[in-house]
């Protein structure tokens, strides 16, 4: 059974999407460590809730990032994990700690990427006017949110949306596709072609997403 850690920055919604899947048996893995980089992140007591290790490490005590991801680096070493999760963790990582972990680290990032990569992707989806925006998880690469791709979900965007809402839209999309990431991943149904990721045994479905839809 394939051991997790999870990285986060906040509250923890995507961690807890994963924890609940492990528990309902819906992902055959061991979530063995949850780290963040603020100490007050929400995430950190709810994963204590539910029994998993937490370590929060301040990125702001550091004189610069490579002595944050050395301590970084050290604390996902003493668990001993098979993939690190990137749940909401907001610090652009280094080439160096990104090699290190290379094909066992994924990303969930709130965009149809390569559309909007960074940050503020809601508020430039609807600045131009997007129908159709959504969310991503893919492989983590030395270029920031540009690894290969593991699965998107697209959601409509409607006329009245503001970034809240349309957030909280995307969020629940992103809930359903990294619980899928990581499953594949712990049954080993993931191959990484060059800049592409196939999904062992993949199930097809729509080939057309209208939005507006079609009367």
């Amino acid at each position: 059974m394939k051991r997790v850690a999870i990285l986060i920055s906040g509250r923890g919604s995507n961690m807890a999407a994963i924890l609940d899947a492990v528990r309902a048996g819906e992902i055959a893995a061991n979530v063995i460590g949850v780290i963040s980089n603020r100490p007050a992140a929400p995430g950190l007591a709810l994963a204590s809730e539910r029994g998993v290790p937490t370590v929060a490490i301040d990125h702001m005590a550091f004189a610069d990032r490579a002595a944050f991801e050395r301590e970084l680096s050290g604390a996902i070493d003493a668990f001993s994990p098979d993939l690190i999760v990137l749940a909401g963790f907001m610090r652009v990582l280094g080439a160096d700690f990104v090699a290190r972990y290379r094909g066992r680290m994924l990303n969930i990032h709130p965009s149809l990427l390569p559309a909007y990569p960074g940050l503020d992707t809601h508020a430039q989806a609807l600045a131009d006017g997007v129908k159709v925006h959504g969310c991503t998880v893919h492989f983590v690469t030395q270029d920031v949110d540009h690894g290969p791709i593991v699965a998107q979900a697209a959601v409509a965007v409607h006329d009245g949306d503001d970034e809240a809402a349309l957030a909280a839209r995307v969020l629940r999309a992103e809930h359903r596709i990294l619980v899928a990431a990581v499953r594949w991943f712990c049954d080993d149904r993931l191959v990484i072609d060059g800049n592409r990721v196939r999904v062992k045994h993949e199930l097809t479905g729509a080939d057309t997403l209208l939005v507006p839809a079609l009367q």
